[in-house]
């Protein structure tokens, strides 16, 4: 099984077990070392993975971190793990403490849940108080599966990870940053691009005025970008189906035929959720009265449906007893009036 996918298998079991992981040590057992494994190293051989290593700090003796992962036998990934309801504070772990004690270049923090990686890019042989690469196991992404698969044991180069771990760093700052930026977008963000489109001084009533024009325009980036792929991907999809049906004379008064609008839809509903679920699990069932969209191509788990014709546009949402409401729509981008309500939705389903 490729990396990408066992990873991806494991975060689907991570969400299974966590009811049932009711201490730090049960997080350790099913969540921690089941990751290191995955990563290629021997959990049970004390030369690869050494349990309570000893971190000895001034006249303080035995002081101890939950792992360290050996080379050589010196430690090169010093890890602290928390119970999977705890939050993650450097400044409260032993890692932060004795991570200049030992040889080690890296450091990770975890719940099981959330993973850090830290080195020490601002002060040699300290911990940087910030991570250079940080995920969530349960939405990790393409680009930070390729990165953690730096850490695996046949592909750990101590040199190769530490030249790109400030990039990474910076690279994930900025990230944050613009996405604060995109959400609620400062004056001086503003100001930028008011410059550039306003005519004359900009005052600070043209800023106001200007603010939410701004949001709005990332906004509708992102949500095109996003419809864009997902119209792609929908796209081989489908002609990967058709390639592969068996083609069966039916009654013209029987076929149904999904409209461009319909498809649009689909995709707008699926940006909608991309956050909240994988998208793979958002499936289109197209019939003669409406196209319905379901929750694991499962009619039980109905997510909404389209009543389109050529004269009017209409949704229909559920609540929590799945008791359906329909809504008439002007145009399409008002679906994402409804995001909230479609949110819901799926999360009863879980």
């Amino acid at each position: 099984m490729d990396f990408k996918d066992e990873i991806r298998q494991f975060a689907k079991r991570v969400d299974r077990l966590l009811p049932q992981i009711k201490t730090e040590e049960a997080t350790k057992t099913s969540l921690v070392m089941p990751f290191l494994k995955i990563l290629g190293y021997d959990v049970f051989d004390p030369f690869e993975v050494q349990p309570e290593f000893i971190a000895d700090i001034g006249i303080k003796k035995g002081e101890k971190v939950d792992y360290a992962i050996l080379r050589e036998d010196k430690p090169v990934i010093l890890i602290e793990c928390k119970h999977f309801a705890d939050g993650l504070d450097p400044h409260n772990s032993q890692l932060f403490r004795y991570f200049h004690t030992t040889e080690a270049k890296f450091g990770l923090l975890t719940n099981g849940v959330e993973y850090r990686f830290y080195t020490d890019l601002v002060t040699p042989n300290k911990m940087d108080e910030k991570p250079f690469f940080e995920f969530k196991i349960m939405d990790i992404k393409d680009n930070e599966v390729s990165e953690l698969r730096k850490f695996h044991k046949t592909e750990f180069d101590l040199e190769s990870i530490s030249s790109v771990a400030s990039e990474l760093k910076y690279f994930n700052e900025l990230t944050i940053l613009a996405m604060a930026e995109m959400q609620n977008p400062s004056d001086d963000f503003v100001r930028f691009f008011a410059k550039q489109a306003y005519p004359s001084v900009v005052t600070a009533k043209v800023l106001e005025q200007f603010t939410p024009l701004v949001k709005r325009v990332f906004t509708q980036i992102v949500n095109d970008q996003i419809a864009e792929r997902l119209k792609s991907a929908l796209k081989k999809e489908t002609e990967a189906e058709e390639k592969n049906a068996t083609i069966t004379p039916i009654e013209p008064d029987a076929v149904i035929v999904t409209t461009e609008e319909e498809i649009d839809g689909y995709l707008i509903v699926k940006s909608i959720l991309r956050k909240e679920i994988e998208v793979g699990r958002i499936f289109m069932r197209d019939n003669q009265s409406y196209c319905g969209i379901l929750l694991d191509d499962n009619n039980r788990k109905p997510i909404c449906r389209f009543y389109f014709t050529p004269n009017r546009l209409r949704i229909g949402l559920f609540d929590k007893d799945k008791k359906e409401a329909k809504y008439d729509l002007d145009s399409l981008d008002d679906i994402y009036k409804y995001s909230e309500q479609i949110v819901e939705t799926v999360i009863n389903y879980q």
